[in-house]
This record gives C-alpha cells, structure tokens and sequence, in this order.
C-alpha cells in the first residue's frame, strides 16, 4: 500500500496505518497518521480549553507517543481514534497537573529549616521544663492525670470525662486546682 492509496479517515484505514507503524515503524504510514490526526488532537485540545501552543505541544507529543508505543494498540480493544484520543487526554491531564504544581521558594518559611537554639535558650527551656515537672508531682494524681490528658495529649474536656469516666465538671475543676497549685508553686519562677 502506497501513501496515496493509505487512510487514516476510517476505522479500517486507520487500524492499517497502525499495524504498518507497529509491525515496521513505517514512516510513510506514520506521516498519513500524524496528518489526519494532529489537527484533529490540537482541535479537541482547544475545546476542552487548552492554550494554542500547548494544544500544538500536546498534539504532536500525542503522536509522538502514537509513534513510540503503536505496537501496544489492541485493535480488539478500542478503535485507532479512541487509543489515540486517550492517549491525547492523559497527557493533557499531566500537563495540567505540572502546571498546577507550585514551583518551590526555597526562601517560602515553611521550607527553611528552624535556627538552631541558643545555647542559653536551651539552658533556659531546660530550666523550665524542670520547674514546671517538679510542680507537677506537688499535684495529687488526679490531677497530674487530666493535665496530662489535656495538655500532653490534646484531648478535649468530654473526652477525658469520657475516658476517666467522671463527670465534665469534675475535670474541669481538677484543671483549675491543678492551674492554681502550679501558679502557687512556681509563684514567679516561670517569668
């Protein structure tokens, strides 16, 4: 079959185009394929909204890949224009998705590793830790226990209610006796 004599403009024709690209990488073949379906890939590019020169990039990429991988068409599976018409919207759904993708600041704030601490802030948090833990164990158990519960593990009143199986207002006024022994404790250690 000649290049005048091969189509791509039906299913039948089509398939043919591809079998020649899959069995023998014909370029002939390909060059009939790549000008009924480029077009068509860049139009169906731009209606689903797709800028023109990315619609020009996809459709020849969509080709490309035709190119690469004609061998993997099941004729049994789909028809050539459905497989490269598939082929075409994953690579537009990639596309957009690099193109959704932030570039990284490496000066953005949450990219930027914390400073070192000071040698006499260390000293100073350890100090505190130390102070607020020795109050800690002035506290009846109880007490110790929805602290902990609330501020160590961050749970809510009701769920340390819950849990403990007492009622809100007892863990509520346990953290309030607990808060007004430390202060007593610490007195103005803390600032």
């Amino acid at each position: 079959m000649t290049t005048a004599t091969m189509d791509a403009g039906t299913p039948d024709g089509a398939a043919h185009v591809m079998h020649l690209i899959a069995q023998d990488k014909n370029k002939e073949a390909f060059k009939v394929l790549f000008q009924h379906y480029a077009p068509r890939v860049k139009g169906y590019m731009l209606k689903l909204g797709t800028e023109n020169s990315l619609a020009d990039e996809l459709a020849q990429e969509t080709l490309l890949m035709v190119w690469r991988k004609a061998e993997q068409f099941d004729r049994s599976k789909a028809s050539p224009s459905t497989w490269i018409f598939t082929i075409a919207r994953n690579l537009r759904i990639d596309a957009f998705r690099k193109l959704n993708r932030p570039e990284l600041d490496p000066e953005d704030p949450a990219l930027v590793p914390p400073a070192e601490e000071a040698a006499d802030d260390r000293i100073d948090r350890i100090e505190r830790a130390d102070i607020v833990a020795s109050a800690l164990k002035e506290l009846n158990p109880e007490q110790v226990e929805v602290v902990r519960m609330s501020f160590y593990q961050d749970k809510s009143h009701s769920v340390i209610a819950e849990e403990l199986g007492v009622p809100l207002g007892t863990v509520k006024s346990r953290l309030r006796l607990a808060f007004g022994r430390i202060r007593k404790i610490l007195g103005d250690e803390l600032e």
